[in-house]
């Protein structure tokens, strides 16, 4: 046993050390773009996001009153279906920003704001919006410093406004915008520059154009920009621009961004969930090479000794193991459903890992997420079509129907409900007609088909037979000690995969609610990994009480004992509501609890699949491994 611990303490170092570096650079899927001096540097603009709320608005909202591009309506960009599901929405700017040509003080536009949509205005200022910018792919940021570590590090985005020292809301007018180049030499020709970092201190400034277009020593006036509530007010949005050279490169200009507040913290999860796998492994491993060794060595001496001895423990229950759980339809749909997330999940941190998901594709994890889900909807049929099968059901229709749509078609209605609530706020977030209509063709035109064909070909393959015969009559079972019920012994169950996630579940929620960018996948991997190895060990030490108290009803219960970890996951998330987050409006907190639950089902699919198949083979070796009359 010492021997094997030391063994697998090794292997976890080194795969996580290996991740680890993994997660340090990022393969960009992009290829860089290279200006010449005097070339046109697009500045894009995002919508306007809060850490408060979680309504973003376009930045173009007719209530904000933004200058827009001369000549021409702004132009949408082009993005990818994972990006417009997390509310981007990209368009074209009136900046006028040319390669290494500083501007100063320079205008944009001046700009009515009727005194009816200053209150707009103000309340968007107090839940702390902020504006989110694009150069060349790069977020501008305000450049912040670690408090720990006394790093300096780009914090994405910047303040639509603030609020004075009288408690008034000052609008954000001015902007000093730092852009970061690196210089790229050639044997032959000038040379050319890459965008490495954008900076972006915003300011309210009372200003007003004067008669060549720019505003005289703006920096230098003190006086903030306050919209007032009775009457119209003029805002001249003005501009100061400054190229500064970097020795920072293309490939690792993303680094200022992805900072690591505490690395520390992330290495302890890791620990914590090793120590967790540790004691189950050595817990199961007791049971298989003891308990269980000698369970079945002393079976097997009697069923040969010439006195017929009555059977006990999780033998007496042989005849009844392998009994059709209720709803089995129900279950096998799950098993599917849960196979197809397993696969989903796995394949995308692996192709994370891989830095082929970096942040400079806007929305890859999620368009990926998408598309393995789609692709694996084969898995989901096919699973769900044996599972069915092997518990002897016969309304197949039934079944094949139900793979395809009962858990997709809940999720397509959870985001249907809540995509009502963002159209009702105007927001921005809304999933639109044409990305909806996107979805419900890749449902019913790519999944759909795949999961029937998986069930047709699983429905096609012989029956998976039981290592034992089933009674006719099921046996009576006896009266369970209080911890081996159903709720205490899935309470207990779920609490140990929770354990092993819950700090890194942190950080996903942060990412998340904070909109900041995720990218620490080598540990996220590895979690995930220890997550599968908990819910199987937990489920499999969970299972064997439970039979060896004779209660042979473990179908259902193997899938809730793992799967009752997402009753934490969701308790987790409302300790996180009222300890990390201000939300003030009924709406956002609404958003926030649907979310929640939708992430919280599908981990409970998820972890109740790995439960239940790890007591499957569990329960068929031990019960092949027997001699039976």
């Amino acid at each position: 046993m010492a021997v094997a611990t030391r063994h697998f303490l090794r292997l976890i170092s080194i795969i996580a050390a290996s991740l680890a570096v993994t997660s340090a650079f990022y393969l960009p899927g992009v290829a860089p773009t290279d200006y010449r001096k005097g070339d046109k540097v697009d500045l894009l603009v995002n919508a306007l996001s809060s850490n408060q709320e979680f309504l973003p608005f376009d930045f173009y909202y007719e209530k904000f009153h933004f200058c827009k591009p001369q000549g021409g309506a702004p132009i949408s960009q082009s993005e990818s279906l994972g990006s417009i599901l997390f509310g981007d929405r990209i368009f074209t700017s009136p900046f006028n920003l040319k390669m290494l040509q500083n501007e100063n003080c320079s205008v944009i536009c001046k700009s009515t704001v009727p005194k009816g949509d200053v209150p707009f205005i103000h309340d968007r200022i107090r839940e702390s919006y902020s504006y989110n910018w694009l150069v060349d792919g790069l977020p501008a940021a305000r450049a912040k410093q670690d408090n720990r570590s006394g790093e300096i590090f780009y914090s994405i985005g910047f303040e639509l406004g603030k609020m004075d020292r009288d408690g008034n809301p000052t609008l954000h007018n001015h902007f000093d915008i730092h852009i970061e180049y690196h210089e790229e030499r050639h044997d032959h020709g000038e040379p050319t520059y890459r965008v490495v970092g954008v900076l972006v201190w915003p300011y309210s400034k009372n200003t007003s154009p004067q008669n060549n277009g720019t505003v005289a020593k703006c920096m230098e006036n003190d006086t903030p920009l306050r919209l007032s509530e009775t009457q119209d007010n003029e805002v001249t949005y003005t501009y100061t621009l400054y190229w500064a050279p970097s020795d920072v490169m293309w490939a690792t200009r993303w680094d200022n961004y992805l900072h690591v507040f505490d690395p520390k913290i992330h290495w302890f999860s890791i620990i914590n969930a090793i120590v967790i796998v540790l004691f189950l492994t050595g817990m199961v491993a007791m049971i298989l090479m003891r308990a269980l060794h000698k369970d079945i060595t002393r079976y097997n001496i009697l069923d040969a000794q010439e006195d017929a001895q009555e059977d006990f423990g999780w033998k007496l229950v042989h005849g009844d193991v392998f009994r059709p759980p209720p709803q089995a339809m129900l279950l096998s749909v799950y098993v599917g459903n849960g196979t197809q997330l397993i696969l989903m999940s796995g394949i995308t941190l692996a192709f994370a890992v891989l830095g082929f998901l970096s942040p400079s594709n806007r929305g890859s994890l999620m368009t990926v997420m998408l598309m393995f889900w789609v692709v694996f909807s084969y898995a989901s049929g096919f699973v769900s079509a044996r599972m069915y099968k092997m518990f002897g059901g016969e309304c197949w229709k039934q079944n094949v129907g139900f793979s395809a749509f009962l858990l997709p078609g809940a999720l397509f209605i959870s985001l249907l409900i809540l995509n009502i609530f963002l159209i009702g706020e105007t927001s921005s977030g809304a999933v639109p007609f044409g990305t909806m209509f996107a979805l419900i063709a890749l449902w019913f035109l790519v999944s759909v088909p795949s999961s029937f064909t998986g069930s047709y070909q699983g429905f096609k393959r012989p029956k998976i037979e039981a290592p034992v015969r089933t009674n006719q009559i099921p046996r009576q079972v006896p009266e369970q000690v209080w911890y081996l019920r159903p709720i205490p012994l899935m309470l207990m169950g779920g609490v140990l995969p929770f354990g092993s996630i819950f700090i890194e579940l942190f950080f996903i929620l942060k990412s998340l609610w904070y909109h900041q960018v995720y990218y620490v996948f080598g540990f996220l991997f590895l979690v995930y990994l220890i997550l599968i190895l908990t819910c199987a060990e937990v489920s499999i030490l969970m299972c064997y009480f439970q039979l060896c108290a004779e209660d042979y009803n473990w179908w259902w219960r193997s899938f809730f004992t793992s799967g009752a970890s997402a009753f934490y996951m969701f308790m987790y998330t409302i300790l996180y509501y009222f300890t990390q987050l201000e939300v003030k409006s009924f709406i956002s907190t609404i958003l926030y609890f649907g979310w929640s639950a939708i992430m919280s089902s599908i981990f409970f699919v998820l972890t109740g699949t790995i439960g239940f198949f790890s007591c499957l083979v569990f329960v068929r070796k031990i019960y092949a491994s027997i001699k039976i009359d």
